[in-house]
């Protein structure tokens, strides 16, 4: 019972992370060590002889394949945190974004350093693996949000791209949904028990779920240490998405020029700048005060966090 309470606590971790555009509940994964295993019991799903067996109704032979105590506790966990913290955080990156970023800034930095160790030797190679997936997490996250149909299929297929992201350290799922212009959507869905759109995101993101899980999984045995690399490259270019100080410059608009509005009436950002805090006033020292505060925080958690899971390992 110990065991299972701490792998819905883990899922909390991971749902929590997944509903900030920018932060990835496969980093939350990562750290708390149950990466590897969460991609192995989800693979099962896929394989041919569990599909017999729940096709012939051989439910417990099914059950005995899937690792499903272990699901059941991790996405209890998920469900708890979308459902409970998701007013809190919509609230939070509207009304202190600079708070909520720093926070989840010390969270990946800290991540990237904590994933970076579980490789002995740094080759050139997987120097290079790791460049590269920075690179490509850097260049991703600067990308322009798209506006998007609100159709069935749509939503079907943003729940199938944005779970692939989910799993990936340092690929948000969520900022994969902004991309896709549904970000807003999908948690106007949530706080409003929208159980349609739910279902059909859901849906998508079962199938994409189950099929990158193949990949992943064959991946980290055929290649383990590459993949490692490239997921903290992942995490390290994804940084440029979760700095705190921004400032807007475009916001998205329709065919006829005007603007698009979120569930709160406010324009949504199309591009945003990285910048450099300015401190004019007490209020502005205030303010990068705590948000360095915030910022060690989750440094020091995800520290804490990483112990924790290699004294239970």
């Amino acid at each position: 019972m110990q065991r299972y309470l701490g792998l819905v606590l883990r899922g909390i971790f991971m749902g929590a992370a997944d509903i900030v555009p920018g932060v990835s509940g496969g980093t939350m994964a990562f750290i708390l060590g149950i990466y590897e295993e969460l991609i192995d019991s989800i693979r099962m799903v896929g394989q041919p002889e569990f599909i017999k067996a729940a096709l012939g109704l051989r439910l417990r032979e099914a059950l005995d394949m899937l690792n499903w105590k272990f699901l059941l506790a991790v996405a209890t966990g998920i469900f708890i945190a979308v459902f409970t913290l998701a007013h809190a955080l919509e609230w939070l990156l509207v009304n202190q974004p600079v708070f909520v970023w720093s926070f989840f800034f010390g969270l990946v930095l800290a991540s990237v350093f904590v994933v970076s160790r579980r490789i002995d030797r740094w080759t050139p190679s997987l120097v290079v693996a790791m460049v590269l997936a920075a690179a490509a997490a850097f260049l991703l996250v600067g990308l322009v949000p798209g506006q998007t149909p609100d159709t069935w299929w749509f939503l079907f297929l943003s729940g199938a791209v944005a779970i692939c992201a989910m799993i990936l350290p340092g690929i948000s799922g969520a900022f994969i949904l902004v991309l896709l212009g549904k970000y807003e959507y999908v948690l106007r869905a949530v706080t409003q028990r929208d159980i349609i759109t739910l279902g059909l995101v859901a849906a998508g993101a079962a199938i994409g779920l189950v099929t990158f899980a193949q990949i992943l999984s064959w991946l980290f045995k055929n290649y383990h240490t590459f993949t490692v690399a490239s997921l903290t490259g992942l995490m390290l270019g994804s940084l440029r998405k979760v700095w705190p100080w921004k400032v807007d410059v475009a916001w998205l608009q329709d065919a006829q020029g005007q603007f698009i509005l979120d569930s709160n009436g406010e324009r949504i950002v199309a591009r945003q700048l990285d910048v450099l805090p300015t401190i004019s006033n007490n209020g502005d020292l205030m303010e990068v005060g705590i948000a360095l505060s915030l910022a060690l925080l989750g440094l020091v958690l995800i520290i804490v966090l990483d112990r924790l899971a290699l004294q239970e390992s």
